[in-house]
């Protein structure tokens, strides 16, 4: 199934840096239309304002860590739908457990290349 790279993505991640990194991965695979936000209380604000195909968030960050932002995304009935990655440094069992529980649709441990991150999506929005 051939990724549709037109979907408007939302990356989230307090780290300037790993922002850059993976709106970089997916420029490679051919996304344009690539939105940032630096918190999950700002990835939800943009997310009631615009409609994205595809979440990339991290877990760990503040005030609104990513598995707080996953929740409030699928207890709304707007959003609840949004295929959403968790990208992470933690690979414990516990943890993507939990993602899964709160309803992940794919989960990345770092470091990770641009063929990880597009069967990743494949997988989520084929």
């Amino acid at each position: 199934m051939a990724l549709d790279c037109t979907t408007p993505v939302l990356i989230v991640d307090d780290y300037k840096t790993m922002l850059r990194i993976i709106r970089n991965l997916l420029s490679q695979i051919g996304f344009a239309d690539i939105d940032e936000a630096s918190d999950g209380s700002e990835a939800l604000g943009k997310m009631r304002e615009k409609k994205y195909g595809l979440v990339i968030s991290d877990w760990n960050m503040e005030p609104m860590t990513g598995i707080e932002l996953l929740r409030e995304v699928r207890g709304d009935e707007s959003l609840g739908r949004t295929p959403f990655i968790m990208v992470t440094a933690e690979s414990k069992a516990e943890n993507v457990i939990m993602a899964k529980k709160a309803g992940v649709s794919n989960y990345i441990v770092k470091p990770f290349t641009a063929d990880t991150l597009k069967a990743k999506i494949a997988a989520v929005t084929g």
